[in-house]
């Protein structure tokens, strides 16, 4: 037993998983970032263009049933407004990512041939 609560203190300890939860909890709260951004502004400019904020009122009989086919529009237009802001973030992101080079240092080649050199000079 107590192999088992060792194993554990060091599965929970571990770097991957304090990465991890961190990521999930990073991940929430763009999550709620996003989903004001679609409902606050992207959804108003929706109802702006077709009068409504959203089309879950949409529906047709089908006997004693409600086909509720305004939901799933709904929904497909916060999935393209989503993908749309996650892939400018992402855009935005890379572009800064390239503008700011990395500093890299001599290859792995360039250092063996230095060694290589400065053992011929000494002989």
């Amino acid at each position: 037993m107590q192999k088992l609560v060792k194993e554990f203190k060091e599965f929970i300890a571990g770097g991957n998983m304090i990465e991890f939860a961190v990521a999930v909890i990073l991940a929430g709260a763009v999550g709620a970032v996003i989903a004001a951004f679609t409902e606050g502004v992207m959804m108003q400019i929706v109802a702006a263009i077709f009068g409504k904020p959203d089309f879950n009122s949409l529906s047709f009989g089908l006997g004693k049933a409600d086909i509720m086919y305004g939901t799933v529009i709904t929904a497909f237009i916060n999935l393209v407004l989503v993908g749309l802001v996650l892939f400018a973030i992402i855009k935005a992101y890379n572009s800064m990512r390239e503008q700011s080079p990395e500093e890299t240092g001599p290859s792995e080649v360039d250092l063996l041939t230095e060694i290589r050199d400065a053992l011929r000079a000494r002989s």
